[in-house]
């Protein structure tokens, strides 16, 4: 199958050339750079599936340039599907197909690594001994052991977590529609959004982007959290208010934010810009605090999850073209 991969970076290409070698059907991947844009989209002439990733542009504009394209097939090389307007894949005879799972112990190792760095102020010590200054002030934390936790969304990346923190002597709580039953095994305490909010002293995310869950932690979320709470979003961007966790941060309400994710990254994310003005001005007081903490969306970012990625992603093209095997198809209910 011919398949034109936009937003590739080089790990992608070493990742996905590894996997092209081990598969049944050799696929004729042409390896793009440019995100997908309604602009972009011609480049697929010729290709019978596309592979985006989370920040390409997959609204009905796009869709329709590659329906006419003849694209039958859209590949996600990511678990979420947030940026795909499902309504118009489905009426243009688009099917479209994902990574359900990759490595959830990437994504929770790396909300454990922000909790910790942040708590124990690592990146500014860092810099501190960097320069000579050995000072201890400014960087006292808190032991995480004993300290309640609150989870929001159970799956596989949140059990994942809730094992970690478990581990740490952590008391969790959970939110979830559909409660997990290994959470409650190891201890987790299900609750509801409120008294998540009210009780815990970090909240991490780990659920999908959804109508309901936009904008999840706004202002009225964040004035019924308890003083100094820290905050970790490994999930999707959009799940935050920004402006009005600026505002948390500027009353000291919020105590520390840890962002491997931002709701306009689109722009910023995956790409150096360091030698570029950023133009975003909400992202550029957000790095303006001491006690915030920002990733460029690498929580995924590991050899083991890039492996799999690639894999599931050629095998979701070998299963559609062949008609056999597991192809992880992504319907309108999701």
């Amino acid at each position: 199958m011919k398949i034109a991969m936009f937003s590739t970076k080089d790990y992608d290409r070493r990742s996905f050339d590894r996997a092209n070698d081990t598969h049944s059907l050799d696929h004729q991947i042409r390896y793009l750079e440019a995100r997908l844009t309604p602009d972009t989209a011609p480049l697929a002439q010729d290709a019978a599936a596309v592979c985006a990733f989370v920040n390409d542009d997959l609204s009905r504009p796009t869709l329709e340039i590659l329906a006419a394209l003849d694209v039958e097939l859209l590949v996600l090389r990511s678990a979420g599907f947030n940026h795909v307007d499902l309504t118009a894949a489905h009426e243009l005879g688009l099917t479209v197909a994902r990574v359900p799972a990759y490595s959830p112990h990437a994504v929770a190792e790396h909300t454990l690594a922000l909790i910790l760095s942040l708590n124990r102020h690592i990146h500014r010590a860092y810099n501190r001994v960097r320069e000579g200054n050995f000072a201890l002030e400014g960087l006292l934390g808190f032991d995480l052991h004993g300290k309640t936790v609150g989870i929001i969304g159970t799956g596989q990346i949140g059990l994942v977590f809730a094992r970690q923190m478990a581990g740490l002597g952590c008391h969790i709580l959970g939110y979830d529609p559909y409660p997990n039953d290994e959470c409650t095994a190891l201890g987790m305490e299900y609750v509801d959004l409120d008294e998540l909010f009210a009780r815990s002293r970090i909240i991490s995310l780990h659920c999908p982007l959804t109508p309901d869950t936009h904008h999840l932690i706004d202002a009225n979320a964040i004035a019924r959290m308890q003083k100094g709470v820290m905050i970790i979003n490994t999930s999707r961007g959009a799940m935050i208010d920004t402006r009005a966790v600026i505002d948390g941060l500027k009353s000291e309400k919020i105590g520390a934010l840890g962002l491997d994710v931002y709701e306009e990254e689109a722009d910023l994310f995956f790409e150096d810009l360091s030698d570029k003005v950023i133009q975003d001005d909400v992202f550029a007081r957000l790095l303006t605090f001491p006690n915030v903490l920002i990733t460029g969306h690498q929580g995924f970012f590991t050899t083991e999850a890039l492996a799999n990625i690639a894999d599931t992603t050629l095998l979701n093209a070998t299963a559609f073209e062949t008609g056999t095997g597991t192809l992880h198809r992504v319907t309108l209910d999701g």
